[in-house]
This record gives C-alpha cells, sequence and structure tokens, in this order.
C-alpha cells in the first residue's frame, strides 16, 4: 500500500524537480548577475553579437539558446537600439521581449544646451549621455546645423540616434523663429545673416540692451565695408573658451577671423537663444561703430576710433 501511494508523489517529485532545474539552468539570469547593469545595443549590431554582449554582462546564461529563440520567433531584426538597464534578474523571456519591445529600464534621457553653446559641446554633451553615440559621429552629421540647434532643455528616450536628436533640435529652432519671423521679414537680411550676427551678439553681450546695440554695431560696420573684428570668433577657430586674442591670434588664416575678412563669417560660431536672434532682425539704430567690454564688466561704445581708444584706456588699461 504504501509502495502504491508514493510512487506518483515521487514522479511528480522528480518532474518538478528536473522541471525547476532545467528552468534555472536555460532560462533564468546567471548567478553573477549584478543589479542596476546596462547593456548597450548600437545601431547594426547583428544578433550574435547582442547575445554574446548579453551573456558576458551575466544577463542571460546561454546566448545560442537566446538566438534561437528569437529566430523562432522570427524577431531577430527588430531588436530595439538604445541603453538597456536590468535592474533585477530576469529570465529569458523577458529579456527577449524587453529588447523586442524598447522596454529600457531607464527614463528619458534630459539635455540642457545652453545659450551660446557650439555644436562641438553639444556633441559632446550627448556623446556622454548617450553611450553608443560618439561625439565624433554626432558632430560629423551636426556641424552643417551650427547656429540651428535651439539652446532648451529636452528630453530624449534611451534609444535616440544621432539624427533624431538633430531632428528634435533643429525642429524646435524653426518653431521658436516664428515669433519674430515679422521681424526678419522687415529686417531686410536672409534668415541666415541673421543667425551669423546672432551668433556673434550672443558670445558678446549678455543684457537685451547690449544685445540690440550690438548687433546694430555689427550692421553698420557690414555696411560701411569695416572688418567685425569680434574677438569671440577666436574661441571658435581655436576651440576654447577664451576670447582675448593675443597678436598671433589676430593674424590666423582662417575665413572666420574678422580682422583680416571683411564682412560675415562663413557659418554661426555658436546657437543662440531667441533673444539674441531679437536683437539681430531687430536692432538698436545707433551711430555707434565701437563697442567694448570693461572691467567693470559693463559694455562702453564710441562712434569714432579715437573715442574707443579713449575707452580702452579708461575701462580696459
Amino acid at each position: 500500500m504504501f509502495s502504491c501511494i508514493s510512487r506518483p508523489w515521487l514522479v511528480a517529485f522528480v518532474f518538478a524537480f528536473l522541471l525547476v532545474s532545467g528552468y534555472q539552468y536555460l532560462f533564468a539570469a546567471p548567478a553573477q548577475f549584478s543589479p542596476g547593469t546596462l547593456v548597450s545595443v548600437s545601431y547594426g549590431t547583428s544578433v550574435p553579437e547582442i547575445a554574446s554582449n548579453l551573456a558576458d554582462a551575466h544577463i542571460i546564461k546561454h546566448p545560442t539558446l537566446f538566438r534561437a529563440l528569437l529566430r523562432l520567433s522570427g524577431e531577430g531584426g527588430n531588436v530595439q537600439m538604445g541603453v538597456y538597464k536590468f535592474a533585477v534578474p530576469q529570465n529569458l523571456f523577458v529579456v527577449m521581449y524587453r529588447l523586442l519591445a524598447g522596454d529600457y529600464g531607464l527614463p528619458p534621457v534630459r539635455l540642457t544646451f545652453i545659450e551660446g553653446v557650439t555644436t562641438r559641446e553639444v556633441a559632446v554633451q550627448v556623446a556622454a549621455a548617450f553611450p553608443t553615440i560618439s561625439a565624433k559621429d554626432f558632430l560629423a552629421v551636426a556641424k552643417p546645423q551650427e547656429g540651428y540647434l535651439f539652446p532648451d532643455t529636452y528630453l530624449f528616450q534611451p534609444s535616440a540616434t544621432t539624427e533624431s536628436i538633430i531632428t528634435t533640435v533643429r525642429a524646435n529652432f524653426d518653431k521658436k523663429i516664428t515669433s519674430i519671423s515679422e521681424k526678419v521679414g522687415r529686417s531686410g537680411y536672409s534668415l541666415s545673416d541673421i543667425v551669423i550676427i546672432a551668433s556673434l551678439v550672443e558670445k558678446e553681450a549678455r543684457t537685451d540692451t547690449d544685445r540690440h546695440i550690438v548687433a546694430g554695431i555689427l550692421w553698420n560696420r557690414i555696411k560701411l565695408g569695416m572688418p567685425l573684428q569680434v574677438d569671440a570668433v577666436f574661441g571658435y577657430i581655436f576651440n576654447r573658451s577664451t576670447y582675448s586674442p593675443s597678436p598671433v591670434d589676430l593674424k590666423v588664416d582662417s575665413p572666420y577671423n574678422t580682422y583680416t575678412h571683411r564682412g560675415l563669417p562663413p557659418t554661426p560660431i555658436c546657437n543662440t537663444g531667441l533673444a539674441a536672434l531679437e536683437a539681430s532682425a531687430n536692432p538698436a539704430k545707433t551711430s555707434y561703430l565701437y563697442y567694448l567690454t570693461g572691467h567693470d564688466g559693463l559694455m562702453h561704445y564710441a562712434t569714432t576710433y579715437a573715442g574707443h581708444q579713449a575707452n580702452l584706456k579708461k575701462y580696459l588699461y
């Protein structure tokens, strides 16, 4: 009697043991799993590479089984790129689902680009926030958009690409510029010229009043055929934050050198806020031709070179 009753229970126990053991061996997360592990899936990464990366990160045990299940599902080509966070151990099926659904386990990436930021600086920020994007690759695509990457705070999905980030930021510029479109139209200047002037104004002036006056001075110099002589371009030329050029800097052979070349620089030198754009489209009507920022932190203006020299001696020397 005892043997007859116990035998089915024994079979069930063995079956359950084998089932659990097989699950643990094949599908459960590795014992070496580390909470908070990040795994990056880059554009163009093959399924074998993804499986290998997951195994190396101790997210899954058997990369071959992962590949087989993806192949059987018919969804192998639909893995979503981006950075995935694995906060807790998850079985193979959950991991596969997350990669197919783009369930990153991460909040949106928040990036703030400040007024006056260069595209080179934007590239560094983006690369720091997105391990799948290199600063070099981002800059190669974004460089032609210098001046049109509107400074603002953005929320991007972890799956964001170089192209989607640039598209979003450029679309914001197009949206923001509509608020001053009438002033742009009345200015008599092209939008591209206004954006270039605005990039110089952004770097040279800090208050709304000064922005309008500096914009007026720069347009005055353009009309008279005078070189703009804007020091801020040297920060752009040499990729540094200082705007105090040395005598050697003033002679550098660059189309952005506003001391040796008349007219506007070839492109904007930074990405500007709306205030600088508005000032450039609607500059102050002024007879000033010169300006400087003194040691007192204030801007000082002059209509003649002699007056400018006097300001130099009074506020800088």
